[in-house]
Order: C-alpha cells, then sequence, then structure tokens
C-alpha cells in the first residue's frame, strides 16, 4: 500500500490547505462530476475560429487554455476509489503525470491528470493512502491508456508503485510514424487538430509537490489532457490509411514493457560527463565525492545538481588539493562542518585503489584495408535506409537502427542473427526484410 509522504516534507504557499477532503476550484458551485469535453471548448481553442456571432473578443483572445477550471481536485481515498471505479467501465482513459525530480530527491510523482467520458479528474497522490485502484485501471487489457511522450511516466509508475499499464496508446510515437518532425504536445496538437496551447515553462518546471497546487498549475495540468482522445482518433485514422498502424501498435507496447531502471553507484562516475579526462586517481575520488554528496541529497531532499554540480565535483577530482573557497558551486559545502566533510571524502577517494572504467569487449583488429571494406558497406546501408526513409516520409532513425547496420557493415554473414536482434521490431522485419537482403547478397557477398 502506497503511503503519503507527510505533509510537513513539503512546502506550503500558505497555511490553508486541504480544507475539505475534494477540493474543487471554481468560482462557483459545479455538479459533483465536471464535464471538460473537446467540443464545448472548441471555440476557445482552435486558431482558425471565428468569433462567435455576438462575441466581442478576437480568436486570439481565446486561444490556449481553457480560462474555466473544469475539473475535480481528488485528494480523499473514498472519492478516488469511486471515480477509478467508473474509469474502469470506460473503453480509454487519458493519462499523463507530474513530479518533482527538477526540485526534489527522490523524484516522485506528485499529481496525476486522468480524462475519460469527457471528465478530467486531477489525483493527488501526495493525499491519497492506497493508489493500487488505478494501477488496476491502467494495467487493464480492456481499458486503453492514450498518453503522449510516456516514456518518463512509464518509468515513473513502476518506480512508485509497480503499476504497469496494460494496453498503451502513445500520440508522440503515433505522430512520429505519420511523418510530423515535432512531436511536442503543443506542436502536435497545433499541427493535427489546429489547436493552440501555449508553452507556460514557468508552470511546468515549477515545483509540483508544493501544496496547494495554484489554480494556474492545476488547469495547466487539466490541459495536457483534454485533446488526448481527439488527438488519437485523427492519428489512427492517418495510420490506418498509411497501413503503419500496427507498427504503432508494437512501438506502443515495447514501450509498455520499459521498467524503472535505478542507477548503478558503482558504475554512476563513468557516466558523468567529462569523467573522461579523468585518470584512475582522478575517478577514485569522483566516487567518493559522488557518495558524499548522496548523501546530502538525500538529507536535504535535493536533487544532485541543487546540492552540489557535477562541475565543482569534477574540479576537486583533477585537483583534490584546490582551495574549497575557490572552487565554483560548492555553496555552504566550503564552510565549516561540510566543508570538512567534503575534505574527507575527498581523502578516502585517493586512498582507494584507482577506478578503471569498464571496456567493450572488442574482437579481432581490422586492418586498414579492413577498415575501408566495412566503412564503404555502412555507408551502401546507411544509404539503404535514407532511400526508404524518405520514400515513406519518416524520419531515419525509425526505420532501422543505426547499431544494427554497424553490425551488418562488420558482419555482413551474420544477417539472419542480426535479423533476430532484440532492437529489431517485427513490423520492420515484414517491410524491409527482402529490401537489405538483396542489398547484403548483392552488394556484400558477391
Amino acid at each position: 500500500m502506497h503511503k503519503p509522504i507527510p505533509r510537513e516534507l513539503y512546502p506550503r504557499t500558505n497555511d490553508r490547505q486541504h480544507q475539505s477532503s475534494c477540493t474543487r476550484l471554481t468560482l462557483t458551485p459545479l455538479p459533483t462530476w465536471l464535464w471538460y469535453t473537446p467540443a464545448s471548448m472548441s471555440q476557445h481553442h482552435r486558431t482558425d475560429t471565428k468569433p462567435r456571432k455576438g462575441s466581442s473578443s478576437p480568436p486570439s483572445q481565446r486561444r490556449g487554455r481553457a480560462p474555466t477550471k473544469d475539473y475535480e481536485l481528488i485528494t480523499d481515498d473514498n472519492r478516488f476509489r469511486r471515480v477509478i471505479e467508473q474509469i474502469s467501465r470506460e473503453p480509454r482513459v487519458a493519462f499523463d503525470l507530474e513530479s518533482n525530480g527538477f526540485f526534489r530527491y527522490p523524484e516522485r510523482i506528485c499529481l496525476i491528470q486522468l480524462f475519460a467520458s469527457g471528465r478530467v479528474c486531477l489525483i493527488d497522490p501526495l493525499a491519497i493512502d492506497d493508489m493500487s485502484p488505478l494501477g488496476e485501471v491502467l494495467s487493464s487489457p480492456a481499458v486503453e491508456t492514450v498518453l503522449h511522450s510516456g516514456d518518463h511516466d512509464i518509468r515513473s509508475l513502476d518506480r512508485d508503485w509497480g503499476f504497469h499499464v496494460g494496453n498503451l496508446f502513445d500520440t508522440s510515437i503515433a505522430a512520429a510514424f505519420v511523418g510530423s518532425e515535432r512531436l511536442g504536445l503543443a506542436s502536435t496538437l497545433q499541427d493535427f487538430m489546429g489547436i493552440e496551447i501555449p508553452k507556460e515553462k514557468n508552470i511546468q518546471r515549477s515545483d509540483w509537490s508544493i501544496r496547494p497546487l495554484s489554480d494556474a498549475a492545476l488547469t495547466y495540468a487539466a490541459g495536457d489532457v483534454l485533446h488526448l482522445f481527439g488527438l488519437r482518433d485523427k492519428l489512427v485514422e492517418r495510420l490506418g490509411a498509411l497501413n503503419r498502424l500496427h507498427w504503432v501498435r508494437e512501438e506502443c507496447d515495447r514501450l509498455a514493457a520499459i521498467r524503472y531502471n535505478p542507477p548503478d553507484p558503482e558504475l554512476a562516475v563513468f557516466a558523468v560527463k567529462g569523467s573522461r579526462d579523468l585518470d584512475g586517481h582522478g575517478l577514485s575520488i569522483l566516487k567518493a565525492l559522488m557518495e558524499y554528496r548522496e548523501h546530502h541529497a538525500l538529507r536535504l531532499g535535493r536533487p544532485h545538481f541543487r546540492v552540489i554540480p557535477d562541475a565543482a565535483l569534477l574540479t576537486l577530482a583533477a585537483e583534490p588539493k584546490s582551495d574549497l573557497r575557490d572552487v565554483r558551486g560548492l555553496g555552504m559545502f566550503a564552510r565549516g562542518r561540510l566543508a570538512a566533510g567534503l575534505r574527507d571524502a575527498i581523502k578516502k577517494g585517493m586512498a582507494a585503489e584507482p577506478l578503471q572504467r569498464p571496456r567493450q569487449p572488442r574482437g579481432r583488429r581490422l586492418s586498414r584495408a579492413e577498415r575501408a571494406k566495412v566503412g564503404q558497406r555502412l555507408d551502401k546501408l546507411r544509404a539503404w535506409r535514407t532511400e526508404h526513409a524518405k520514400r515513406l516520409s519518416l524520419a531515419v532513425g525509425l526505420l532501422w537502427p543505426m547499431a544494427s547496420l554497424q553490425r551488418l557493415a562488420s558482419f555482413p554473414d551474420d544477417l539472419e542473427t542480426e535479423l533476430e536482434a532484440p532492437g529489431i521490431r517485427q513490423w520492420q522485419r515484414e517491410e524491409f526484410e527482402e529490401s537489405l537482403r538483396r542489398l547484403v547478397d548483392q552488394e556484400f557477398r558477391s
């Protein structure tokens, strides 16, 4: 059972918080379920809309997110269970979430947005004791979960509650497979539905763990799920006409299978940008400094870059005798007990065995002539991929993985093995296997 983090651990903008178990942020009394339908809001969103008869306001004043507050904010377990039970009987639900990784550590989900049967519901997981009913709905193959660019959402659901999505449709994947190059939600809505929403980065990057959330933040969050059904339907129609819907279904199934993998603390040091400039001793110092930072990130509840930035740790790892007061970004860690702890971490790293960066297994060393031949084969494979991408008006990266082309260029006789590689999709084999075989047979085996 999911337990909420005590409220005292989260900052508040004022003390008038959670005055009722179910807060509805509206100016006038509204019914229990608030109807928030794309049809009713079309005059406020469509960029090509003319002023309604008798209306004095120009279209530009009615663009963007709707000014109304037609959503329900759920902070009570009983109401949450009733709402989820109703959604479980629907054929689909639009889904989004907001988290606090830019401000808090460890990151956690702070708000969940749902849209089903014309209704927007905002769930406050910091106030709900048992989130398991949501997991049951999301995992149901009978309920299609529609989201946009869901990689982070899928990982976050698995990380926080072990929830998985059983029937997923990602509108950003669908947009890519009809040839769109602009895959953000705002761009996709504008391109396919003529709907314009503002890019409110100040709200998007706000601390979603603060309570109470502002009216503007909640309205912004509600808008992220409002039009997903309409967008999904338009994209499905286009995919059907292009005979690519099954391509997208396979990609969505792969996305749904993604799981959260916590970073390996033993390998995290090698992932730091700039760590390749350090020798083994410097890497050992950097590892000790990262362990020290991790301790204080957990203590303070702040993400790593808000405790000590990587650049400061790299400076100390490269020059461990530096005066801490001269190292940019250390802040309070350059003084007093925190500085003493930082120096102790440096000493620990200096006393440790030098670290060796993991090396990728290498095959037989190729001669210059062999390397040239591999390069020529790779050029032909890339040209083959580009040709098909242009024919289908798709990004080349969707057609075939570059890593696979590189392996084929080195080992063209391993085509059968390559076709069974984990990164190769079934739709790719169906669409391109014959052409790829012909290229390999004619160009690489003659």
